[in-house]
């Protein structure tokens, strides 16, 4: 029997600081559904990121149900043993093997779920449940729902009240223990050392895809399991689009390259972007360009600690490079009306960052009753500004058409500060030409 690899203890000790908060309620949380690929390929399987937080489980057609103060507390519905698709597809745990291994109260086979659950369901007030993520679990929902509205009998209670599980657990997943510090340290590390070794990889003639691929085979010899999100190698006038993935060109000789690309460590994600000249010396225009924005990175990335909110981050940032645009000549007039009007989103189009954990977009509420939400100590998130003046844009100086540019890093909230967890690549523009094409 294969045995986990993760500690049991940390997924239990989450479902108990969950259930403390909401008594009374029952929370459910679907696997992510298998996916065909093309024809009779699956997309390679991974793990709903909630259902991983919860219970460290990693097979398909899965259900977890908690119940706090309830026995069995922690319920789950889980795929039989096989011994021909096991043979075929390799090892499942099975009912018994989830509570033994898992320390799950009690396990039940997946297809009694409609049978058990409305049971398990019959006694609380609401439930906590993402719907429309999994079209088949929403279809065993309603059916579970109506059973306990029918068990209930003539009380005049309608169906059970359903609430978002993800808001309630995206505000766990927030603010990060020191167990999902590691990992993420580990998989902002495992990226940045990727990086490094693209960026000695490159030079011109290289392929896009060539890079990618030594972004992938450094990610697998660090021990990660997959990337955190989809590679965006993307050379000259593609910098420009912001989540270009043909990743198919050559790369040219006196164009830029720009690289968004994490790694996924123990379910943990990384999220770097560099951008640096294929031949290892930036233009005069490129250099002013890339210059601007990592003024505004470092100062945001040091303007960081708890207290402030995060839209300060995104106003100092599109402040910032508005007067980056002004001092470039991409943009003419007042500052305060051009903001106003939006003007700077036409080469600045994103904001700041985002928060960063077993999602590269992770979970969590940027705004709370309404307000902005102050940052605390062992939030993550990335910081990661740019400017993208496409090459068919007549309005914007000939010199610096067909210039992308972004910079992010991966930052921790400390208790007076930042931590910034990818500091091992370099951005600074002569440590840069150091290190592209010493391959």
């Amino acid at each position: 029997m294969r045995k986990p690899t993760f500690d049991m203890n940390i997924f239990a000790e989450r479902r108990k600081k969950l259930g403390q908060q909401i008594p009374g309620s029952a929370l459910v949380v679907a696997s992510h559904p298998e996916l065909i690929r093309n024809h009779d390929v699956h997309f390679p399987y991974r793990q709903d990121s909630n259902m991983f937080y919860l219970t460290g489980w990693e097979e398909p057609e899965s259900i977890l149900i908690v119940r706090p103060g309830q026995t069995p507390e922690s319920v789950m519905f889980v795929r039989r043993r096989d011994r021909e698709r096991e043979t075929w597809d390799g090892f499942r745990y099975g009912p018994e093997g989830c509570e033994q291994e898992f320390k799950i109260d009690k396990c039940y086979p997946i297809d009694e779920f409609e049978k058990v659950a409305p049971q398990l369901l019959s006694a609380v007030d609401s439930i906590y449940y993402r719907q429309f993520k999994n079209k088949e679990v929403d279809e065993k929902m309603e059916h579970v729902l109506n059973t306990v509205k029918q068990m209930r009998g003539r009380t005049g209670y309608g169906l059970l009240s359903v609430h978002d599980a993800d808001t309630l657990i995206g505000e766990m997943r927030l603010v990060k223990s020191e167990y999902e510090l590691t990992q993420l340290r580990e998989a902002c590390e495992i990226s940045a050392q990727a990086h490094l070794a693209a960026m000695r990889f490159t030079r011109p003639g290289v392929t896009e895809r060539q890079v990618q691929g030594v972004l992938a085979h450094n990610f697998y010899m660090r021990d990660s399991a997959r990337e955190g999100y989809g590679f965006i190698v993307a050379s000259g006038n593609a910098a420009t689009t912001l989540h270009y993935n043909f990743n198919d060109q050559v790369c040219k000789d006196g164009d830029l390259l720009l690289i968004d690309a994490g790694a996924e460590y123990n379910y943990y994600t990384g999220d770097i972007t560099r951008t640096y000249p294929v031949n290892g010396k930036f233009t005069d225009e490129q250099g002013r360009v890339y210059e601007a924005v990592l003024k505004v990175q470092k100062a945001i990335v040091d303007f960081v600690k708890p207290g402030i909110v995060f839209k300060e981050l995104h106003d100092m940032g599109t402040s910032m490079l508005t007067d980056a645009m002004l001092e470039l000549g991409l943009l003419s007039g007042r500052k305060d009306d051009l903001i106003q009007a939006l003007a700077q989103k036409k080469y600045y189009p994103h904001g700041i960052g985002h928060w960063l954990g077993l999602d590269v977009h992770d979970a969590g509420l940027y705004f709370k009753k309404g307000e902005p939400r102050p940052i605390e100590a062992n939030m993550c998130f990335t910081i990661e500004p740019g400017l993208y003046i496409p090459a068919d844009d007549t309005s914007a100086p000939q010199k610096y058409r067909g210039i992308g540019i972004r910079i992010e890093d991966n930052v921790r909230v400390t208790s007076n500060g930042v931590e910034n967890m990818t500091t091992s690549v370099p951005k600074e523009i002569s440590d840069i030409e150091k290190v592209v094409g010493k391959n």
